[in-house]
């Protein structure tokens, strides 16, 4: 499981390959410090993708920040960190309409990346946490089970739900596109997948959707 935190990241970094990473820095206008850090886990190869951004829209200094935890194989963490960041910062409501531009973003991504994988035998998909700096508005969205976290006065807090095949309404709305959730270790969609909502994951797409959730965590 990934984590991100609000002690936030620039960076172009692709992956954090055999050995830990760290870095960060402070925003071109100063209103914000940033860092990150990145630590392959036991298994033999590495899944997990994150990207930090800092750009300019339409006059606003923006921050994008993401964490992506591949199942499957590498391909759908690597392509969602590859272009959903690109892909939200070109929607025409980036500034006037963030959360729905965030929506957009996520299942063109999506999208894009199921028509990719047309020619592969294999089914990967990947989780996402990121979190969006507009101005003073801080936007959290998530599909899966990577965790966003936000510390304030010392405490932290969950601002992310993990999205779980036996949560009451991930169960209704999987069973209700006609799939099922059953227990094989922990409870997994199709007896396969142990989240519930992701990108790619063809072979099970009318079940795990790439609709995040959007929590809006700061607005002054």
């Amino acid at each position: 499981m990934g984590y991100l935190y609000s002690v936030l990241s620039q960076s172009s970094q692709v992956h954090a390959d055999d050995a830990p990473v760290s870095g960060g820095g402070l925003s071109q206008n100063g209103k914000f410090s940033y860092g990150y850090a990145s630590s392959p886990g036991k298994r033999s190869s590495m899944e997990d993708f994150y990207e930090t951004r800092i750009d300019g829209v339409d006059g606003e200094i923006v921050g994008l920040f993401g964490v992506f935890d591949g199942h499957g194989g590498a391909r759908a963490a690597e392509y969602v960190k590859q272009n959903l960041f690109s892909n939200l910062i070109r929607h025409p409501k980036f500034i006037s309409d963030t959360k729905s531009a965030i929506t957009d973003a996520y299942s063109h991504t999506d999208s894009e990346f199921l028509k990719s994988e047309n020619t592969q035998n294999r089914d990967a998909g990947s989780t996402a946490s990121t979190a969006i700096l507009v101005g003073d508005r801080l936007l959290v969205a998530n599909v899966g089970d990577s965790r966003a976290v936000i510390c304030r006065g010392g405490n932290a807090f969950a601002v992310s739900r993990d999205h779980k095949p036996d949560q009451t309404d991930e169960r209704q709305r999987i069973e209700d596109a006609g799939g099922f959730v059953m227990w094989a270790g922990t409870w997994r969609v199709g007896g396969v997948l142990a989240v519930s909502r992701a990108f790619g994951d063809r072979l099970l797409k009318q079940f795990v959707v790439a609709d995040p959730e959007i929590q809006v965590c700061l607005e002054t």
